[in-house]
């Protein structure tokens, strides 16, 4: 060690002797700026737009809502649990859908590549429907959520690329895949042992496929979010275990992100600084959190530091 740091020292000493300028230190790398979100929030107590400085800067003056995106164009595509409702940010309206008189409850909405919107409505006739642009039901799909309780029948249904549809179903613990003839193709199971069994309650709330094939699903009380693959195999979970806190309270909406971190709503938490919305890398690391007022029941995180999230969101 002594004759590698003489040698070092001479080379150091006869480079200043010829005259050539001392070595400095390389600069040290720039500290990560912290991550900053702007996401729609639809809750039960204000269904809007907050930015990245944590301030509304759009509201719906709706509270209530069930799901809710930012379109494309910037319009804002919102169900309530009697209508479901597109809007410009200056409030006017482009699209009405009113529920059934024979159901009780709309649970979500989605708008599809067709122009369609894809609803959900729970009740004595649980059904998705794709509506036109009038509001008329043009494809009608029967569910099978195996309860009669409305409020607990579906919640975040999504239309596949294949045409296929993804609903969860809470009480029946299955998220199924119904082929556009209406019949279940595919199921995943949220009551598996490792998960805790059915005394968990892992009720499925949102499902979504990932371009993987692996499904992600929030597991409302069971205070979980599980990926799964084709197989219904566990392929990968956070809960409260994984993470300081404990901020998980009623995981209901979920979105994986195009970096592939994941983020978790927590609609239970109704603390003032409690962590309504949180951001999770792979290894279960949070990097970001939301603790302002509004609680969260489902959201989009549209940009990240000034850039908007790209893709279609997978929420």
């Amino acid at each position: 060690m002594r004759v590698a740091l003489s040698i070092l020292l001479a080379g150091l000493v006869g480079s200043r002797e010829s005259g050539a300028p001392a070595q400095e230190p390389p600069p040290a790398a720039p500290l990560a700026a912290p991550i900053a979100h702007s996401f729609f929030v639809a809750g039960p107590d204000f269904t809007g737009i907050v930015g990245e400085d944590g301030r509304d800067q759009w509201d719906a003056l709706q509270p209530g809502a069930r799901d809710g995106w930012v379109l494309p164009n910037g319009h804002v595509l919102v169900a309530f649990a009697k209508f479901v409702v597109e809007t410009t940010p200056q409030g006017e309206l482009v699209f009405r859908y009113d529920l059934s008189a024979d159901n009780q409850e709309i649970g979500t909405a989605q708008r599809l590549p067709s122009g369609r919107t894809l609803v959900t409505e729970l009740g004595k006739s649980p059904r998705l429907l794709e509506v036109d642009a009038a509001g008329k039901a043009v494809v009608t799909v029967a569910l099978q959520p195996e309860t009669d309780n409305a409020h607990m029948q579906t919640r975040m249904a999504r239309q596949l690329a294949s045409g296929s549809y993804l609903v969860p179903h809470l009480l029946a613990f299955q998220v199924k895949e119904y082929a556009a003839n209406g019949s279940v193709v595919a199921t995943l199971r949220t009551d598996l042992p490792e998960l805790g069994g059915r005394a968990a309650e892992n009720w499925p709330f949102t499902a979504i496929r990932l371009d993987s094939g692996n499904t992600l699903v929030g597991l409302t009380h069971g205070n979980k979010v599980v990926e799964f693959d084709p197989s219904g195999k566990v392929a990968w979970r956070l809960d409260n275990g994984d993470l300081p806190g404990a901020p998980i309270a009623d995981a209901c909406g979920v979105q994986r992100l195009a970096n592939g971190n994941t983020a978790v709503a927590c609609y239970a938490q109704t603390a003032a600084n409690g962590i309504k919305l949180f951001e999770v890398t792979p290894e279960k690391r949070v990097v970001w959190s939301y603790t302002g007022p509004h609680r969260v029941h489902h959201f989009q995180l549209l940009t990240t530091n000034g850039v908007v999230e790209p893709g279609t969101p997978r929420k």
